[in-house]
């Protein structure tokens, strides 16, 4: 059955288990996912590099690598996010994968539907992360580009008792609906202030 969201995602499924590595690919795959699968974690790596998965479901134990060391490489050199299905549930393993920015751990046996739901809710997490991660990046670009934009963005940190990032998307969000530049907004907000503090 196809699932609403799942057009074009990309899902690398890594078990030494051949059996449930069918399943899984099978199963994500009729729910409309874009299914590639590894046997270990050197396949996981290789396959990543070259295909960039939306997200990665990782056994934990296997020959070799463990998912937990792949997952770890994957992280530093690609950011690609790690969803952990292990037969294992020690609680220094789940720590490990947590550790390492895994978005979630199912213990096998598990059912396809119950994986759907934790994939989608790790997809959905993912994403949230990398806008929090991209508006960070835009934030850092422009405080050290415009002092304006600084100002400003202390200013709406102060008014409104925002983070800095927030600060930084309501001045995107308001440049964006009055089709200006962050710049001119930035400059308007800091002369408006000026002027208020001229007048006490």
């Amino acid at each position: 059955m196809k699932r609403n969201g799942t057009k074009g995602m990309k899902l690398l499924v890594v078990d030494d288990d051949r059996l449930v590595l069918s399943s899984f690919t099978q199963g994500l795959a009729q729910a409309g996912y874009v299914v590639l699968g590894a046997t270990s974690g050197a396949e996981a790596l290789r396959i990543c590099a070259e295909a960039s998965p939306d997200l990665v479901v990782m056994d934990v134990r296997m020959p070799g690598m463990s998912g937990v060391e792949a997952a770890r490489i994957m992280r530093t050199q690609s950011g690609t996010p790690v969803f952990f299905v292990s037969a294992f549930d020690d609680e220094r393993i789940v720590g490990e994968a947590v550790a390492e920015g895994g978005l979630g751990y199912l213990v096998k046996p598990v059912r396809i539907d119950q994986l759907l739901t934790s994939i989608e809710a790790a997809l959905a997490r993912a994403a949230d992360m990398k806008a929090l991660k991209d508006t960070e990046e835009h934030l850092r670009t422009a405080l050290q580009g415009d002092r304006n934009i600084g100002i400003a963005v202390g200013l709406m940190m102060e008014r409104h008792r925002l983070t800095a990032a927030a600060a930084f998307e309501a001045l995107r969000s308001r440049a964006r609906s009055q089709q200006r530049k962050l710049g001119d907004i930035a400059a308007e907000l800091v002369r408006a202030a000026e002027q208020i503090n001229l007048g006490r």
